[in-house]
């Protein structure tokens, strides 16, 4: 199947899955993916695939998502466990490769570490990370502006600046961050100064 059709049946299957708020960033983030992928030199197709799918547990509960998982020997830490809107990516691997037919490995781990992010990502995985939190329907944060444009200029240099505003934000409202998250701030961190 090639990738024109693939995207189609997935837009078409996903719309139906999820509310319209969700599809609507599902299809910002699969864009968005695409034209970072063009500008940094990434495969569109995985960026494209990637980005649709990287929600696609979103619309299971917490509990649904914590028996995918656990039936499946994916490996959850604590925070994890604790927080639904990190769980749904390690669910989401086991979606898109069972029910969407997904195997590459690559897209599989640029919808796995699409929330925590980690040490030593992929091309494809900071792609889909910074897509997620740049797409046009996202309300503009913090330094949106400044982190869009280095989203397609200087790619480390915005994972460092989301990863540093994510641990900020966290730590504001209260809320406990993975220690996945942590990890890959202090490996970026040298990009941000």
């Amino acid at each position: 199947m090639k990738t024109l059709e693939i995207t189609q049946k997935l837009r078409k299957e996903l719309e139906k899955e999820l509310k319209p708020d969700r599809f609507d960033h599902t299809l910002g983030v699969a864009y968005t993916s695409a034209s970072l992928a063009m500008v940094h030199g990434a495969n569109v197709d995985k960026a494209l695939i990637a980005g649709f799918l990287h929600d696609c547990a979103k619309c299971l509960s917490h509990e649904e998502q914590l028996s995918i998982c656990e039936k499946n020997n994916i490996e959850i830490t604590d925070v994890e466990r604790r927080n639904h809107s990190l769980l749904h990516a390690k669910a989401g691997i086991y979606i898109a490769s069972t029910k969407y037919e997904v195997r590459d490995p690559e897209i599989l781990n640029a919808i796995r570490y699409h929330t925590t992010g980690r040490e030593n990502m992929s091309l494809l995985e900071k792609i889909v990370y910074i897509a997620d939190f740049i797409e046009p329907n996202r309300k503009p944060l913090d330094d949106m502006n400044i982190i869009r444009q280095e989203a397609f200029s200087d790619i480390d240099k915005c994972l460092a600046h989301i990863l540093y505003n994510s641990i900020n934000y966290l730590r504001t409202i209260g809320k406990e961050c993975d220690d996945t998250t942590m990890k890959a701030y202090e490996f970026y961190k040298k990009y941000y100064k």
